[in-house]
């Protein structure tokens, strides 16, 4: 699992996993953990929710009569596992999976038995279309608790690069402008300005440090501010020329 802490306004931080195109090398292992143990009841009501009618998924008569046994976890519940323990650590910023190929499945998992994953990464490269993303390939492995390989895999998928994840857009709303039709004075980044306020375009406010601005509450000073920015906006003046009184004179 990889993670990192993105500050998202003072003191305030926010938790993002998955890797960004540049962290992948051709070569490396990433063992995916927590691992997961299979119940009677994962196998039974995934089977039947998906609309698989084989019964030796989820009756034991039937199954105590196949050559296994015992009744056989479906293969789409552990391939669907093996695919979930990997996202937090390779894909969850990924834009799409391209494709899945050659799937193998080596061993038969039983209810009870606890498995695990890894995945090697066998190829990346820049996208010829996307420069902000690349393509990455990488092969899983399933294994249970006793080291037996159950499934194999490879996926392919298209990650964005470092800046360019879709939660990489205004997580810091101290150093930049977040998405969407937002105004910002022209002294923003001053010392002192009003750099950790926002303007909307409905003419009301966000602040990242909740419902106070310096030793004032915005309830005693919110309405100076939405007059404001209303005439900011409409006139093309800065913050800090209304704050000074520097506009007028110019204005009729």
């Amino acid at each position: 699992m990889v993670a990192e802490a993105k500050r998202v306004g003072p003191n305030r931080y926010r938790e993002s996993y998955g890797r960004y195109f540049e962290d992948f090398t051709v070569g490396d292992i990433y063992e995916h953990r927590p691992g997961r143990t299979i119940s009677e009841a994962d196998n039974t009501w995934f089977t039947l929710l998906t609309m698989n009618q084989h019964p030796l998924h989820f009756d034991a008569e039937y199954a105590g009569k196949s050559e296994f046994g015992k009744p056989v976890v479906n293969s789409c519940l552990t391939l669907s596992m093996v695919a979930g323990m990997s996202v937090s650590d390779i894909s969850q910023k990924t834009i799409a999976n391209l494709g899945w190929d050659k799937i193998r499945l080596t061993a038969p998992v039983f209810n009870g038995d606890t498995i695990y994953a890894e995945s090697e990464v066998l190829s990346k490269r820049d996208s010829k279309s996307r420069p902000t993303q690349g393509i990455v390939t990488v092969k899983s492995v399933g294994k249970k608790a006793d080291g037996t390989i159950f499934m194999t895999f490879e996926r392919t998928m298209l990650i964005p690069k470092r800046g360019h994840a879709v939660d990489d857009a205004g997580h810091d709303p101290l150093q930049q402008v977040p998405v969407g039709d937002r105004h910002r004075g022209a002294d923003a980044d001053a010392p002192g300005g009003l750099h950790a306020t926002d303007v909307r375009a409905d003419g009301r406010e966000d602040h990242p440090e909740g419902d106070h601005v310096g030793a004032q509450s915005v309830g005693s000073f919110s309405w100076h501010r939405r007059l404001a920015a209303r005439c900011c906006r409409s006139t093309g003046l800065s913050w800090l020329s209304w704050l000074t009184g520097s506009w007028r004179g110019r204005w009729p």
